[in-house]
């Protein structure tokens, strides 16, 4: 009878360490854009010269700011989820399920790397 592992082996952990640091570097790449967006650092300050009133034009301008806030903040959640991840990495306790305390599997952990529940505890919180 094989003895069921409690946690990931260091060579699985640091493969997991380098997926999602790519996915850190790529989501901090991403918040920059969108905060760039959002402050308006990439006008060149025309945006008020010669303006017409339009207010669909004003509204869609809006309607879109809105958005990349709420996109930008999601980014910001993901950063932070993926930072955990890292320390968990550090701990040696990634992978493990937070409610079942058995290790998630490896492909559900490649897909979202900062998951913290197994795909049957994740099921029976619905």
């Amino acid at each position: 009878m094989a003895k069921e592992k409690n946690r990931y082996g260091d060579a699985e952990l640091d493969a997991f360490r380098i997926i999602i640091e790519k996915k850190l570097k790529e989501a901090k790449e991403d918040l920059l854009v969108l905060k760039g967006s959002l402050s308006h650092k990439d006008d060149h300050g025309t945006n008020d010269t010669s303006r017409t009133f339009n207010m669909m034009e004003d509204g869609a301008e809006t309607l879109m700011r809105e958005e990349n806030a709420q996109l930008a903040a999601r980014t910001e959640k993901f950063i932070t989820n993926l930072e955990h991840a890292i320390n968990r990495i550090n701990n040696k306790t990634y992978g493990i399920c937070r409610k079942t305390g058995k290790l998630i599997n490896k492909d559900r952990l490649k897909l979202v790397p900062h998951a913290t529940l197994s795909i049957e505890a994740k099921m029976a919180e619905s």
